[in-house]
């Protein structure tokens, strides 16, 4: 099985091209696990499979680094519309069909690719309910997964954050039912420019970004007057993903980079 490796601003993601339907998406999602095993196999953040469409340029299938299905990734799907434009499958503008809905990619200047998300639903605004013994107001919506998002004051160090800790008490909360949530943590640290910090459900820990969760954070921030769009955000790997809030819906651009391609071998699929 051939593959490439992309990085979305340091969230990182192995791409196979099965637009021939050669292999059997069955066959291949119980070895996502071990594929995704940093250290012993590939490493990943995710896993994305590419398959024709009747309604798009390309439909994926998309797992988390643990093999279960995640409905949207604002940076797995502009990591996806790059391979696929680099590889033929589509032009530089191009349609994703995906669980949450079909996404509309545009191939910006190398390596930056620009999305149109999914509308956002199901928002609600700074609850007060006491999901840990320390962060207890919280904003929650939907932007493709669901996204639970803390705002930190001005004197609390994001950077010193347990996210880890923290992330994973509110990630599995019963309040957010058998799916779960998704948890950012954000700060303001300039008129347009937030740091956010994501536990991702699915890789169960923190990752360098989430683009769903930059997109939640944006949004929310702004529906509070926190910040005026276009939001820029500095992600845990340093990279800025920015997010437009325009009439038509929500854009995010940044980097997708083509980081490495070659044969995944059988032990890379075993523990």
């Amino acid at each position: 099985m051939r593959y490439e490796k992309y990085s979305g601003c340091g969230n990182d993601f192995i791409i196979v091209n099965n637009m021939d339907k050669k292999l059997s998406v069955d066959e291949v999602v119980p070895t996502i696990p071990y594929l995704c095993r940093r250290g012993m196999s590939i490493g990943a953040d995710g896993f994305i499979m590419l398959e024709p469409s009747d309604e798009a340029d390309f439909l994926w299938h998309f797992r988390n680094a643990d093999g279960s299905v995640a409905e949207m990734c604002g940076n797995g799907a502009r990591c996806a519309a790059r391979f696929a434009f680099l590889h033929g499958i589509a032009g530089e503008r191009l349609t994703i069909k995906t669980i949450a809905g079909i996404i509309t990619a545009e191939i910006k200047t190398p390596p930056d690719v620009k999305v149109l998300l999914t509308p956002p639903k199901d928002m609600r605004l700074n609850e007060e309910y006491p999901l840990t013994d320390k962060y207890t107001v919280f904003s929650y919506i939907n932007t493709g997964v669901p996204h639970t998002v803390f705002i930190l004051d001005g004197n609390e160090d994001i950077e010193a954050l347990d996210i880890v800790r923290w992330g994973r008490i509110v990630r599995f909360h019963p309040r957010f039912g058998a799916a779960g949530t998704n948890v950012n943590f954000i700060k303001k640290l300039d008129d347009d420019l937030l740091r956010i910090r994501t536990y991702e459900r699915g890789v169960e820990g923190e990752t360098l970004a989430c683009g769903t969760g930059c997109a939640a954070a944006a949004v929310i921030a702004n529906s509070i007057g926190l910040v005026k769009s276009p939001v820029k955000l500095l992600t845990s790997s340093g990279k800025i993903l920015a997010v437009y809030l325009e009439d038509n819906g929500i854009y995010m651009q940044g980097e997708a980079r083509r980081l490495s391609e070659g044969e995944i071998l059988p032990e890379a699929g075993k523990y």
